[in-house]
């Protein structure tokens, strides 16, 4: 899962040098580029908090 999970992090870098180098299409209102880094800046922080609820170090609980 983890490394699933990397795999992930790594279209945005990809992405941004092959596929959104450009203005259009429009995404609500925004132009292509700026639609793209807003959505993996959300994705990101999806995968970041399914990453922590994973880790074992977090189950437990309090003690």
């Amino acid at each position: 899962m983890r490394k699933i999970i990397y795999l992930l992090t790594t279209i945005p870098a990809i992405g941004s040098l092959v596929i959104i180098n450009r203005v259009e299409p429009y995404v609500f209102g925004m132009p292509f580029v700026l639609f793209w880094t807003i959505l993996w800046i959300c994705l990101t922080s999806i995968f970041l908090i399914i990453a922590n609820m994973l880790d074992p170090a977090n189950k437990g609980g309090a003690e």
